[in-house]
């Protein structure tokens, strides 16, 4: 699916599930021994959050939000851009296939697709492949009591050994800035019998996301790597089998990829999975470009679209399968905070190290501009890292967030203090070309070292020209082109050697990898509350290496923020530090950002119904959405579908 924000948005990587079954008195037998040589009481729940108070009790019958009766059947059939070569998504090699990791299910498990699960709380984890959590109030460890029931598609059962063995393969296969990060928290893992497994943590480290990182690890079939000699690390369309409810139905490179649920699926009558999961089939066709996808939609071939695209989305649902109430056209409110999407600048580039000339290049953005000329004046501007929530920097610092920077000392930047937050600069919307910014850039570059010549261009002392290059992804969104076009049309009125490259979507993935570009249109992840991830994601350690960092970012007020925030034990402490990190990531300005729209645009043919009371955090049209066969009939009855 396409979309102006070029993915759609979602916290950083919640995974949840959830279980009612007790502990058995066996479990309960060895918790007194870990008791008594640990000499500190245990807690043992059926699922974990930081503070201990989760919103499900151990004998819920089903999510709030799902329909207990919604019946299983049919198929949702969605579409993607660009191309695939790989069915193995946690390798840097090749381009993996959409949905390829719905096979796999964790510990604490997740929803489909990745989405939130349950979706109307936030981090909340519940158990799934586990039948329990075990850990003392200090959490330097945790123990996890599998479900023996619990199997792969292939028949076998998961077990300890197969959970040890895919947390030690991501750590000697898996993404470097993964692994790194992950081997210094958790130094040791131990398999107490087949269906019990220990985690031990670092001493004196923050115990944030500790507990869900160990227990979001999917959970790979040992038996089946020893077997085949495949590697996490290698290009490949074959997959191990997963314990997850879809498994691969067929794949055909770079046209179709089908998921099928798993008639023999072990945890289908689990009280997390009642009114979930709940289409036979799961297909994904694959585009190359946007405008052949669109009328891919409109003559049927795929069945449900997740707009991203504003120009389409006000102009172009007017056929007449609309028109005659066969597709229903639908704004579903979204709860999360959107992604901090943007133009983002390679720090590692020297030039774009001079806050001034970054400065100056945002200038040429035109976001009222571009709002009402391309894209309809339906998005809204984002300023912040946690837009639209409580959160969010708002003017100076004040209270719990202003003594955490003051207690912070000299590595927080005096302008955090006495300055408001940062706010994106406005421009004119009646012309692109905004003559007081272009000002205002241009006085900024002339302070960088950047003089204009006689032939308009700039160039530094050297002689050097100031040359920056954009990296588009070719088969993307048309109107997401146009706009970075017109950006780059205003910074060489700047006197700037602006150069766009379009490449095709494996050059593009392979050049965003590796890093080759001076900007790119790319987003991070929005947080709601603190984490692990938070440090791999806009800390300094890997930086230079993360496929999560895209600018690069190395800041140490950031890094400081950010193990504050780990060590905070009141929820209060916590929001305070979530907001000195919004502040801060703002203030290091390594992005243009972008728009945002705070209502999911959804376009699908009237055979599928949705709960009348969405989550929070998941549109959930995978997950929770469910078929209705006799609207499917009077479709096909009336020629609307095939």
């Amino acid at each position: 699916m396409t979309s102006d924000t070029f993915a759609p948005k979602r916290p950083f990587s919640i995974a949840q599930l959830c279980s009612a079954l007790a502990v058995g008195a066996c479990a309960v037998i060895w918790g007194e021994a870990v008791q008594a040589e640990e000499h500190q009481e245990t807690i043992t729940s059926h699922g974990y959050s930081f503070y201990g108070d989760l919103s499900y009790p151990a004998d819920f019958p089903h999510f709030n939000y799902v329909n207990p009766e919604a019946p299983k059947g049919g198929e949702i059939s969605i579409s993607t851009l660009g191309t695939f070569d790989s069915m193995n998504p946690y390798s840097r090699k090749g381009r993996g296939g959409v949905l390829s990791t719905v096979m796999y299910e964790s510990l604490l498990g997740e929803g489909v697709g990745g989405e939130s699960a349950p979706a109307d709380v936030y981090s909340e984890y519940y158990c799934l492949l586990c039948k329990s959590v075990e850990y003392p109030e200090t959490k330097d460890w945790v123990v996890f009591h599998m479900r023996p029931e619990a199997r792969f598609s292939n028949g076998d059962p998961v077990t300890a050994h197969d959970i040890a063995f895919s947390h030690n393969l991501l750590l000697e296969q898996g993404l470097k800035s993964y692994a790194d990060y992950v081997r210094k928290q958790i130094p040791k893992v131990e398999v107490i019998d087949d269906y019990t497994i220990k985690f031990y943590f670092t001493e004196g480290i923050s115990r944030r996301s500790l507990i869900e990182q160990v227990g979001g690890v999917p959970a790979w079939s040992k038996k089946w790597y020893d077997e085949t000699g495949a590697r996490l690390d290698e290009s490949r369309l074959e997959t191990s089998p997963g314990s997850g409810a879809y498994m691969i139905n067929s794949v055909d490179v770079n046209r179709r990829i089908v998921y099928k649920r798993n008639p023999d699926y072990w945890g289908k009558d689990l009280p997390f999975n009642v009114g979930r999961n709940n289409f036979d089939a799961i297909r994904v066709e694959y585009f190359g470009d946007e405008n052949s996808a669109f009328e891919a939609f409109k003559s049927g071939e795929y069945t449900f679209r997740n707009e991203g695209n504003s120009k389409q989305w006000a102009t172009a649902y007017d056929f007449p399968k609309v028109e005659d109430g066969f597709v229903v056209k639908e704004e579903i409110p979204d709860g999360s905070p959107p992604s901090p999407a943007g133009i983002v600048f390679n720090l590692g580039r020297e030039v774009l190290q001079d806050k001034r000339v970054r400065e100056a290049v945002s200038l040429a953005f035109n976001f009222e501009w571009i709002n009402e000329s391309l894209q309809y004046g339906l998005f809204k501007q984002r300023a912040s890292f946690t837009q639209d929530t409580p959160l969010m920097a708002m003017g100076m610092p004040e209270g719990p967030e202003l003594a955490l920077l003051q207690r912070l000392g000299d590595v927080i930047s005096p302008e955090m203090l006495t300055e408001e937050v940062r706010l994106p600069h406005t421009s004119n919307a009646d012309r692109l070309f905004d003559r007081r910014n272009a000002r205002a850039a241009m006085k900024l570059l002339d302070d960088a070292g950047w003089a204009v010549g006689d032939d308009g261009k700039r160039r530094n002392a050297q002689g050097e020209p100031l040359k920056l290059t954009f990296l588009l992804n070719s088969a993307g969104s048309a109107t997401l082109s146009a706009v970075i076009e017109n950006f780059m049309s205003n910074l060489s009125s700047f006197g700037i050697d602006a150069v766009l490259e379009k490449v095709d979507s494996s050059q593009y993935t392979a050049r965003e990898r590796d890093r080759d570009y001076d900007m790119v249109y790319d987003q991070y992840a929005a947080f709601l509350g603190t984490g692990t991830g938070l440090s791999q994601r806009y800390g300094s350690e890997a930086a230079s290496y993360s496929l999560f960092n895209p600018a690069g970012l190395a800041s140490p007020m950031v890094d400081a923020i950010i193990e504050a925030s780990l060590r905070a034990e009141t929820r209060e402490e916590e929001e305070a530090a979530m907001m000195a990190l919004d502040r801060a990531l703002r203030h290091e300005f390594i992005m243009i950002p972008a728009w945002y729209n705070d209502v999911y645009w959804t376009a699908y043919y009237d055979q599928y119904d949705h709960p009348e009371d969405q989550p929070a955090y998941a549109l959930g049209y995978l997950d929770f959405w469910w078929y209705d066969a006799d609207k499917a009939e009077k479709l096909r009855a009336a020629g609307a579908l095939r």
